[in-house]
């Protein structure tokens, strides 16, 4: 039984989420040659759902696969996935500005889901749980959208926006887990790692 656990994500709002819920973990980042953006690469025809629980699978692989190679103490592995969806369009993060306009464009005034896959695993066993949220934005102008996005905010989140930062003055409605939009649904990991032995 371990005392902590390692996650395999670079994103901050991940690690600020894990030392609300009082879990010691190191960080176990892809190395220099890992292609870790290629993993989140959607296939024809693919469903949301199907699409965000596959790529947090294939992240879980890569990072115990890396655990081992590094031959690091055994601990059990934290992956996260969060993707956007309209419908059956898949929101991912934006390529470049333009593209992040264009997302905010298509999700101003309609509700939209946030979909987040949490995979826990060591060399033996992996377990997942999917937590989905839904998010309504207000209408929003072309300049309201511009100078979002001229602010930096959007570039590298899913949906182009992030809930905690400036997007919030355009939210209108949340049904679901706040925790789970900013990447990390608490209630889905706490159960997953008490699974693992973890007391929270």
């Amino acid at each position: 039984m371990s005392d902590f656990i390692y996650l395999a994500s670079q994103s901050p709002r991940r690690r600020q989420l894990l030392e609300q819920l009082g879990v010691r973990h190191e960080l176990l980042l892809p190395d220099a040659h890992e292609d870790a953006e290629s993993l989140e690469a959607v296939l024809p025809g693919e469903a949301p759902t199907a699409y965000v629980q596959r790529v947090t699978q294939l992240k879980l692989e890569a990072s115990l696969a890396r655990l081992k190679r590094r031959g690091l103490p055994s601990a059990p592995v934290l992956c996260s996935d969060t993707t956007v969806a309209l419908g059956r369009t898949i929101y991912g993060k934006p390529a470049n500005a333009g593209d992040a306009a264009r997302m905010l464009g298509e999700l101003a005034g309609r509700t939209h889901r946030v979909l987040t896959a949490v995979a826990v695993g060591t060399a033996r066993r992996r377990e997942q749980a999917l937590c989905v949220s839904r998010v309504t934005f207000v209408p929003m102008n072309r300049h309201q959208i511009q100078a979002y996005v001229d602010g930096g905010e959007p570039m590298g989140k899913a949906g182009a926006y992030a809930v905690q930062g400036r997007a919030a003055a355009f939210i209108s409605h949340i049904s679901g887990s706040y925790s789970g939009i900013m990447g990390l649904p608490m209630y889905e990991t706490a159960q997953l790692l008490h699974t693992f032995g973890f007391k929270l």
